[in-house]
Order: C-alpha cells, then sequence, then structure tokens
C-alpha cells in the first residue's frame, strides 16, 4: 500500500481515537470525566472523597485518563492537582462525533 498523507493522517487519528476509547472503556474513568468537566481542577484526595474507592484504584484510573491524554496532572507536593486537558478532550469529542456520524 502507497503511504499518502491522507493514510497516516488515517492511521493517527484512528490509533487517537482507540486511545481514548480504551481510557474511556471503565464506568469510574467516565464519572471522574464527568466529575472533572464540572470542576476547574481537583486533588485525588477530591476523588476519594465523591467515589466510593480507595485512594490507590482512583489513582490507577487518573493514570490511564493521563496516558490517554485526556486529563493532566501538575504537581503541587506533596498533592497532584487533575484537571481536563482542554486540547485533548476537543479532540477526542471530535474523533467520536466522526466516528459516530459516518
Amino acid at each position: 500500500m502507497k503511504r499518502t498523507l491522507e493514510n497516516i493522517d488515517y492511521k493517527e487519528s484512528t490509533e487517537e481515537l482507540a486511545r481514548f476509547a480504551k481510557a474511556l472503556a471503565h464506568p469510574t474513568r467516565i464519572a471522574i470525566l464527568k466529575h472533572l468537566e464540572n470542576q476547574s481542577c481537583c486533588f485525588t484526595g477530591d476523588l476519594v472523597e465523591v467515589f466510593p474507592l480507595a485512594q490507590s484504584t482512583v489513582s490507577q484510573h487518573l493514570k490511564e485518563l493521563k496516558k490517554a491524554g485526556l486529563i493532566q496532572g501538575e504537581l503541587k507536593p506533596p498533592k497532584i492537582k487533575y484537571c481536563i486537558d482542554q486540547e485533548n478532550w476537543k479532540k477526542a469529542k471530535e474523533l467520536f462525533a466522526d466516528f459516530f456520524n459516518k
């Protein structure tokens, strides 16, 4: 198959969509994102108070969301402040909309 710019763009956007979908494949991660949408930012401890989960479990979900690029964390010793990565969140919405509208 000839590699063209169009094929490369297709592959990149498909891989991005899959990465976002994988991160959203757990109900707790979806709930965390919904919570973060209504906050400017919050700390792990804030989320532990909202969700009936152990701190280590919440941290693992945050790690997966961060790995996918949907959230970003800022170190505020001894805590980490999390918020939605607005650029990637917008991109995820566009990719999902495009996927479901075709």
